[in-house]
């Protein structure tokens, strides 16, 4: 049984995702589509690989994603496909794989998308070239049919955290639904920067002087909390209301860990 997950910037009020998930149903009736999100800020690609980053792994291997943000393709930027930690990634190579990805792990395959488009137009990309290559894997096709061997994805450096022996610089990176200030911070770093030392963190004139283990731990619905969420980064939040928004949080905003004298 396939699984093809959409991610991308198309909205929910037009008919592009309804489109997409007709197009490979018409060749595919048996895929299993899945929505990953299709609220990506307008051409964000930082904020669709945080969201791909944190929910692929979490699918079967060998499940296909189709990244519908930024798909104009150029000599530069060219369609790939891309496999990683056993999942197929579509998309325009403009940054987002390199986003997406680890570090330190290298992508399995990459090959150029050199598959006919279904279409003469060439403004929607996830239509007409990603749903067929899409549709191709599923069925079964090798990867090594749709194109050629691509030396390696474009590099695009992502923000890091910068740490000494008096503590950790970061920043917000992504706002979640329920307002909470997600950081870069993880919690490996922390470990290993702060330990058990007593520390402060600063963010936007506040302070939090400890690590809450949930969001009730901040101790009353107008006090923040600083918690190592889901997926291990540093989050600010309130319990039952919206930190981000009350607090004047956005992405971008640093985030400073001091340690503090014993």
């Amino acid at each position: 049984m396939a699984i093809i997950t959409l991610t991308s910037d198309w909205g929910d009020t037009d008919y592009y995702a309804a489109a997409v998930k007709g197009r490979i149903l018409q060749e595919l009736p048996s895929a299993v589509i899945v929505d990953i999100t299709h609220r990506i800020p307008r051409f964000d690609k930082r904020e669709t690989a945080y969201v791909l980053r944190h929910a692929y792994s979490n699918f079967p291997k060998g499940t296909i994603h189709i990244i519908g943000v930024n798909t104009e393709e150029s000599l530069e930027e060219p369609h790939l496909v891309v496999l990683y930690d056993g999942h197929y990634f579509i998309g325009a190579d403009n940054g987002i794989f390199s986003l997406i990805f680890e570090k330190d792990k290298l992508p399995e395959k990459i090959y150029t998308l050199d598959i006919l488009q279904d279409s003469e137009k060439y403004t929607f990309s996830g239509l007409n070239r990603f749903a067929k290559a899409a549709v191709m894997l599923a069925r079964g096709e090798a990867v090594e049919t749709l194109g050629e061997v691509y030396p390696e994805i474009n590099k695009k450096l992502d923000y890091e955290p910068s740490f000494n022996a008096s503590g950790i610089r970061g920043m917000v990176i992504h706002i979640d639904p329920y307002s909470n200030a997600v950081t870069n911070i993880s919690r490996d770093l922390f470990k290993r920067v702060i330990g058990n030392k007593p520390f402060a963190i600063y963010f936007k004139g506040y302070t939090c002087e400890s690590i809450g283990e949930c969001y009730a731990d901040a101790g009353g619905d107008a006090n923040h909390v600083c918690i190592f969420g889901n997926n291990d980064l540093l989050e600010i939040a309130m319990k039952n209301s919206t930190a981000a928004s009350l607090m004047g949080l956005q992405v971008n905003n640093p985030v400073i860990i001091d340690i503090m004298p014993e």
